[in-house]
């Protein structure tokens, strides 16, 4: 049976010594700065502790992929030849890239270093994977998530590369590489900044009997009652008043987690190569519990039994989980 890899997340060096502990084959992390999707204040390594993570990861057995999957701006791209340069030097396994220029740059002059292509390049046809594999030799694509198994499968037939996939985490429904609702509403970008909904532009405001509204700049994302958990303010979450229906509703996408935990077994037979939980925002204590809880969910499945995992869902957005696209198309 193929032996996936666990990729694990982690949004500071504590997340990736966490997550290298807990028995992740491989860890993804970024720079602090925009030439990652996640480019948050107070997320992200700087130089001196990638060098030091990269050690650390190593001396586990973990891996490195080095998250470079933002697209450059125009004049702005030597800050994405740095990250590249940086990242060889520190000894990173893997980069994952999205954009042509940052894969041309990196295949062209390091040509050893695998290229993974990063879900933001949202290529999901066999034709635009093989076009990735033979112009720049990329060996992983991140699929996503909007594929079921079946679809996965015939996939994976027709492409000379391997496949990622999302197991946990983020449900991420919002075709990735093109979401420009943020950048509408603050001027940031996810795509090129790194940033959707940044925190400076988040705001919640209480009325006179506690009723709560959070806010993206002037924009009202959502409105909570006294005894209901808020959310982090992003556009594509929140709910909205139209003709269309009465009271406010998910008019995007509901606020809920992916969980594919009991279909671990048929994603290692539809030729699966790799496991990606999602969460470089969250937790230490969110790391270890997800990556030891899917550690072991592999290792048993791997061994022929059935894939056990703690309950989880107190970990996931709206404590609601879903196994999304990937069972039905019709999880709405």
């Amino acid at each position: 049976m193929l032996r996936p890899e666990l990729i694990c997340p982690a949004g500071t060096p504590a997340a990736l010594r966490t997550a290298a502990d807990a028995g992740a084959d491989a860890i993804y992390c970024g720079f602090q700065n925009a030439t990652n999707a996640r480019n948050f204040p107070g997320l992200n390594f700087t130089v001196e502790e990638m060098e030091q993570s990269v050690g650390y990861a190593h001396d586990k057995g973990s891996k490195v992929l080095l998250a470079i999957n933002t697209f450059p701006p125009a004049g702005k791209f030597d800050l994405w030849k740095d990250a590249i340069d940086t990242g060889v030097r520190f000894g990173v396994d893997a980069f994952i890239v999205a954009d042509v220029g940052v894969a041309s740059y990196a295949a062209e002059k390091y040509p050893e270093k695998r290229l993974h292509l990063s879900v933001q390049a949202a290529a999901s046809s066999p034709e635009a994977i093989q076009y990735y594999c033979r112009e720049f030799g990329v060996k992983r694509v991140v699929l996503p998530r909007i594929l079921t198994v079946p679809e996965i499968k015939a996939v994976a037939e027709e492409i000379p590369c391997e496949i990622e996939t999302f197991i946990f985490g983020n449900h991420g429904l919002m075709v990735e590489g093109r979401c420009s609702l943020t950048n509408y509403v603050t001027g940031l970008s996810t795509n090129m900044d790194g940033v959707c909904s940044p925190a400076a532009q988040v705001k919640y405001e209480r009325d006179t009997e506690g009723n709560l509204s959070s806010k993206l700049a002037d924009f009202t994302i959502d409105c909570f009652s006294c005894s209901d958990k808020a959310g982090y303010p992003t556009i594509c979450k929140g709910r909205y008043l139209t003709d269309c229906r009465e009271g406010g509703y998910y008019a995007f996408e509901e606020p809920i987690s992916l969980n594919l935990a009991h279909l671990l077994p048929d994603l290692i037979g539809a030729g699966v190569h790799a496991f990606k939980i999602e969460g470089r925002q969250r937790s230490r204590a969110y790391v270890k519990s997800v990556v030891s809880a899917f550690r072991e969910a592999v290792d048993a499945v791997l061994s022929g039994g059935e894939p056990k995992i703690a309950d989880l869902v107190a970990l996931t957005e709206g404590q609601k989980q879903t196994e999304g696209a990937f069972k039905t198309k019709k999880w709405r």
